[in-house]
């Protein structure tokens, strides 16, 4: 193993360490109603895998949102990622398939979408993260997302120093106002584009194409977006 594995490997060990009230922690954890039996291992290796790569050819930026959400990240181990676009986040680092932890049809997530609507059109390497990494339910209800907390946001600011300190991306691109406070409230500067829900994925395309230099017409036309 590679002294960027080890790294790799210890950063996804301390990350399936975490546990906080009403959080599932898609690492450790595995839902008894969907997942397959070694589901927290599979999604341990999708991060690890999505990680290794990025650190070894490079990002151009890090995209972070606010926290995991349960039809996304919960079920694939991948911020702003869900079932239907493992093959496209593979794709971006030139990686064998990435694997799937859960039984039955693949599950889509709208922002995911757009996200990866808008990943395609950029095709550069973009490393995904969130603020808080992992998936705050309401309480009695853990297929809900929920806001994190501060105190459960500070207990990870370790592991996203360690992202930025290692991935030296160019920029950093906070997805809503959410995630852009908490990112401030880490003492991280980061630009901000209107998150892609409740009717926002038109500004939220808008915002990163022209953060890119890119025209939103001229890429709607190419071929992956006909």
């Amino acid at each position: 193993m590679t002294s960027c594995s080890a790294a790799v490997e210890a950063f996804v060990t301390r990350l399936a360490a975490f546990q906080f009230e009403n959080v599932f922690n898609p690492y450790a954890e595995a839902c008894a109603d969907h997942d397959e039996d070694d589901a927290p291992a599979i999604r341990r290796q999708n991060l690890s895998r999505v990680l290794d790569a990025a650190l070894a050819t490079g990002v151009d930026s890090i995209w972070i949102a606010r926290d995991l959400g349960y039809r996304g990240g919960r079920r694939t181990g991948l911020a702003l990622t869900d079932e239907v676009h493992l093959a496209a986040h593979a794709g971006l680092f030139d990686l064998a398939p990435l694997a799937r932890s859960t039984r039955g049809p693949a599950v889509g997530e709208r922002t995911a979408k757009i996200i990866w609507q808008a990943l395609g059109a950029l095709n550069r390497p973009v490393f995904l993260w969130n603020v808080f990494p992992l998936h705050p339910h309401e309480r009695d209800d853990p297929l809900s997302n929920r806001c994190h907390s501060r105190a459960e946001r500070q207990a990870c600011r370790p592991l996203l120093a360690w992202l930025l300190e290692t991935l030296q991306p160019k920029s950093v691109l906070a997805i809503g106002r959410d995630a852009q406070l908490a990112l401030a409230d880490l003492g991280v500067t980061a630009h901000q584009v209107r998150h892609p829900s409740y009717g926002g994925q038109t500004e939220f395309l808008d915002g990163v194409y022209a953060y890119y230099g890119l025209m939103r017409d001229r890429v709607e036309r190419t071929p992956e977006f006909l």
